[in-house]
């Protein structure tokens, strides 16, 4: 991996504004991926690529990732960027929506990292579900989003988002066969897996 143009691509992203992942929610990630070493990662939102490259770094040996992107612009330059850090070989590109390209997904997952449309996250989690290894673990990033999903004040734009990553936290607490806890790192991070007490009933 070439960690000189990974830097160059994150700095690039950041003087853009285009939103990547933040530095300590990377580091919360990164405990999880050395001690695991997945095999499978999925990943809902590519943007660049930046964050599919940081976890590339920490697969194990044969590992893959695959991520999903709609957006041409973001597609376009996330491949390049592939090429550039030498990882076009172990990362595949779904191109599209989400929504549509979840379901005809069938591999299973180590590790499933959500970071695309908030008012998709119910959804995004049980198709998540669907394909995670019983061991597996589910990141959702940007989860407190701005502090609104927190706070009674609902009268924003986002609103319709809002109410989403709520049913979203309120799924994975419920869940009887996740653990789940919500980090106040970057945006907020939600990571839930399996309870292993529950998988094995």
């Amino acid at each position: 991996m070439n960690k000189d143009e990974l830097l160059k691509i994150k700095e690039n992203a950041l003087e853009r504004h285009i939103p990547i992942i933040m530095d300590d929610t990377l580091e919360v990630i990164d405990k999880y991926l050395t001690e695991k070493r997945p095999e499978k990662i999925l990943e809902i939102g590519t943007a660049v690529g930046y964050s599919a490259m940081c976890f590339s770094e920490f697969l194990s040996d044969g590992g893959s990732i695959d991520t999903i992107e709609r957006e041409e612009e973001r597609i376009a330059e996330a491949k390049e960027n592939f090429k550039k850090v030498g990882v076009q070989d172990i990362i595949t590109l779904y191109e599209g929506d989400a929504v549509e390209i979840l379901p005809t997904l069938t591999e299973k997952y180590d590790m499933v990292f959500i970071d695309a449309a908030k008012g998709k996250y119910p959804f995004f989690l049980n198709q998540a579900l669907r394909m995670l290894n019983k061991n597996g673990i589910i990141f959702a990033d940007n989860i407190l989003y701005k502090g609104y999903v927190m706070s009674d004040y609902n009268k924003h734009k986002q609103r319709t988002a809002v109410r989403n990553l709520r049913e979203y936290i309120k799924e994975v607490m419920e869940n009887p066969e996740l653990k789940t806890e919500i980090l106040e790192v970057g945006d907020g991070l939600a990571i839930s897996r399996y309870n292993k007490d529950m998988a094995n009933i």
